[in-house]
């Protein structure tokens, strides 16, 4: 595909000034578990969420597609999951086991390593199960807004990418792309893969180790101060701090339950709301940029 570009600014495309600070705050791992899911709706519902992703694979699946049907107005996509990495809390493909086996480790699992999963995992049926993940999540009812990777699995190898951005097309749904992150982390052009049909984001932020060591409030304070005009993006992880989720997350040194609880205290508290106010940020949901700038065409 061809690089191109926009005479107008994806502001101006979504209908704001050219100079609007844009942001999408949203929920990952939707779909984990009933303390994600819980936790990731409060926090769209009474915070500052305007985004959230299912993982379509995951044992409480079903219980937000139940919420996804009944509020429909709701901004989510789709985390489409090809690993899976915590220690005892495992889950595998949507696919039957015997039609993607390069997926699958010996116990039956999904992978719980990227350096795995690209060394095994067959684009064929790669292409299969995320083909899968979207069609069980259209049969329960959710209406994707767009898709995005788990741990970016479909980031870092050319044919998954490939894939993804082929289906998105089809299915007719924004993709989480930006190019600063597909050249330092992955290494990829990504002008060689997408054409004017996608939406780039012009920056993406999401806490590491050292961010929830120094305090996920002077993180996001700091990323709230400091944005800029353009389309932006925030990924965090929700999750409320109780048994379920410490479960979970046992033997896993970052990104545990107490991490996802300190996500869910910022984003659903007054002083991110007064953040948001001073720095004249206007939050965006993937819902209407799909259907401003991808159903519209």
């Amino acid at each position: 595909m061809q690089a191109f570009c926009q005479t107008k600014s994806i502001q101006e495309r979504l209908g704001y000034s050219k100079d609007t600070k844009l942001l999408i705050i949203h929920a990952d791992d939707m779909g984990v578990s009933q303390s994600e899911n819980a936790a990731s709706i409060s926090a769209m519902e009474k915070g500052s969420v305007s985004s959230g992703s299912i993982m379509v694979p995951c044992p409480w699946m079903g219980d937000i597609a139940s919420y996804a049907r009944t509020h429909p107005k709701a901004d989510l996509g789709l985390h489409l999951t090809l690993t899976s990495e915590w220690k005892y809390y495992k889950w595998g493909t949507v696919t039957p086991a015997p039609q993607a086996l390069s997926l699958l480790n010996k116990n039956g699992f999904f992978y719980n390593d990227l350096d795995s999963l690209y060394k095994f995992g067959k684009p064929a049926d790669v292409e299969k199960e995320i083909r899968a993940q979207i069609e069980r999540a259209k049969q329960f009812g959710i209406d994707p807004t767009h898709f995005d990777a788990h741990m970016g699995c479909m980031f870092g190898s050319p044919e998954y990418l490939s894939i993804l951005i082929k289906l998105s097309h089809e299915y007719k749904v924004p993709v989480l792309l930006n190019r600063i992150a597909f050249k330092f982390l992955y290494q990829i052009d990504l002008d060689k893969f997408i054409s004017d049909k996608d939406v780039l984001v012009d920056n993406v932020f999401m806490a590491q180790p050292d961010d929830f060591k120094n305090g996920m409030d002077k993180f996001y304070t700091g990323i709230l101060t400091n944005l800029k005009p353009g389309l932006n993006c925030i990924l965090l992880h929700a999750a409320f701090d109780n048994p379920e989720m410490q479960a979970v997350t046992i033997d896993h040194p970052d990104y545990g339950a107490a991490w996802r609880q300190a996500d869910y205290n910022f984003f659903t508290g007054e002083h991110c709301r007064q953040l948001l106010a001073e720095q004249k940020i206007q939050l965006v949901t993937w819902k209407e940029i799909r259907d401003k700038l991808i159903r519209n065409q």
